[in-house]
Parts: C-alpha cells; sequence; structure tokens
C-alpha cells in the first residue's frame, strides 16, 4: 500500500504539536514505529525537517512505501506575524536551508491547495492564512508540501494553531482543476492565496520576483522550466501587478519561450460555481 507520509521533528515544538493534535483526534493506529489512520501515516524524527535529506528513502527501508509527504513545521519570519503557511519545497538556486541547489522537489498542487482552502474556510482568529512561494530543502523523490505554524517562538507552540492544522490534515479535499505555476510578487504570495481560494486553481511551484533579481533570461527559463515540470503543467499564472510592464513583457516572452500558456483569472472558474 502507497501512503501519504506526515513527517514530524522532535526539535521543532510546532511540529510535535501538530502531530500530537492529530493523535488526540483518537483515529491512529501505533505499531509502535508509526502511526497509521486509512492511507496516512506518521513518521517521527530527531532531526530537524529540513536537513532530513532522502527520509521518504529512509521509511520505505522502515516499510512504508511513501506517494507523498506533508512535513509538519514551525515558520520563521523577521515580522513575527502570526501566520499558517503552506509551500511546494527546493531550491531555484544554491542550496542555504536543506535540499539541493539548482534543484525542486515535485510539488503536490492538489494536496498544498487543498490545505491552503481547509484552512482559509476557518476561523483562524489571529493567524493570517497564506501560501508561501518554492524554497529550502530537504531532498526527497516524491511531491511533498509544507505546513506550518510562524511565525516566531511566541507563536510556534500554540496548541489552538496546531489543532487548526491538524484539522486541516484530516479533512482538506483535493479539487480536480487545473494545475499552474505562479510567477511574480513577494515571498508570501498573496495573489496566488487569494486566486486559489477565488478560483477553480491548484497552485505548484512558485517563483517569486526576487528570484529573479540578477537573473539572464537563460537562467529565468531554467528556473520556469523546472518548476512546470516538477509541477507537472503547461500553464503559468503570473503576477502582473506585481511587476512593471518591462519585467512583465519580459517574463511572457520567456514563459511562452518555454514552451508554456500564461493564464490569468478571466481563464479561471470562479470557485464554486
Amino acid at each position: 500500500m502507497s501512503y501519504k507520509l506526515l513527517l514530524c521533528s522532535e526539535g521543532d515544538i510546532a511540529s510535535v504539536n501538530i502531530r500530537d493534535a492529530l493523535i488526540e483526534t483518537g483515529k491512529w493506529d501505533d505499531d509502535g514505529n508509526f502511526l497509521y489512520h486509512n492511507d496516512t501515516v506518521i513518521m517521527s524524527v530527531q532531526d530537524m525537517h529540513i536537513r532530513a535529506e532522502n527520509i521518504d528513502d529512509k521509511a520505505k527501508e522502515a516499510g512504508i512505501d511513501a506517494k507523498e509527504m506533508i512535513f509538519l513545521s514551525r515558520h520563521k519570519a523577521a515580522s513575527g506575524i502570526p501566520t499558517l503557511t503552506v509551500h511546494p519545497i527546493g531550491n531555484f538556486h544554491n542550496a542555504e536551508l536543506g535540499g539541493r541547489s539548482f534543484t525542486l522537489v515535485r510539488s503536490s498542487p492538489g494536496t498544498m491547495t487543498g490545505l491552503l482552502r481547509s484552512l482559509a474556510s476557518m476561523d483562524t482568529g489571529h493567524y493570517q492564512v497564506s501560501f508561501e512561494v518554492t524554497h529550502h530543502g530537504p531532498w526527497v523523490s516524491i511531491p511533498s508540501t509544507f505546513i506550518e505554524i510562524g511565525s516566531d517562538e511566541s507563536q510556534w507552540g500554540n496548541k489552538e494553531a496546531a489543532k487548526m492544522l491538524a484539522s486541516a490534515l484530516m479533512s482538506y479535499e483535493e479539487k480536480e482543476c487545473v494545475s499552474a505555476i505562479g510567477i511574480g510578487g513577494g515571498h508570501y504570495a498573496p495573489r496566488f492565496t487569494e486566486v486559489a481560494v477565488g478560483y477553480d486553481i491548484n497552485f505548484g511551484h512558485m517563483i517569486p520576483e526576487y528570484a529573479f533579481k540578477s537573473s539572464d533570461d537563460d537562467d529565468i527559463a531554467r528556473m520556469i522550466k523546472a518548476s512546470a515540470e516538477n509541477t507537472f503543467t503547461k500553464l503559468a499564472y503570473i503576477h502582473r501587478k506585481s511587476m512593471k510592464g518591462e519585467m512583465y513583457r519580459r517574463i511572457l516572452s520567456i514563459v511562452a519561450s518555454c514552451g508554456l500558456e500564461a493564464i490569468s483569472s478571466s481563464d479561471l472558474d470562479v470557485s464554486g460555481n
């Protein structure tokens, strides 16, 4: 049987609290090494998850054949704004926080966007709900998503936040609709978050505008191609208003040269219609 593998890091209080909130639902069987519920299994490791390189292979050696992974995690940001986030993983440039340099992990658009929609439908109080763009490791060979509590130590141990993420993990649905990469905007991708909630689209890898800084057209094309290939899509949603006209036209031209189709909200069905 192929499982959806949830990874808990014992060194991360947010990760542990999310795992414990899942356990409190009472729906898990414990074999002494792993926790099971239908086709989902929880695995705990001592190391921090961003350094858990090839953890899917290690799970397989222990008898768990994982089809995709969800990493339970804390999120750190200088702003300290309470935020619940989901994001794909990999490195557009050098690997400073795990993973492989210039290498993306396959994204899981249905899972990631489903989790975002589930969180967005809740009363999350003072917590914002947001995508983050693609960043950091570890390297694994199966589709993966991070789900996180942020953005500083005052929030990481919040058990109510952990319960919200656990609820999303237990109840989210994968909507059957188009998948696309996102291009442009900042690290928290508010436009892609808004579009994912309001329209029938699942997002995979997302490239912020800062990733293009000092990049030539060939390097930008490399990032776009890698994002599309690891999202299994030929569609690119460009956050047009986040960039100047000259940059937008440049990105539009590179997207076309990569064999992708640029789309906007007008090309999408409104969610629920």
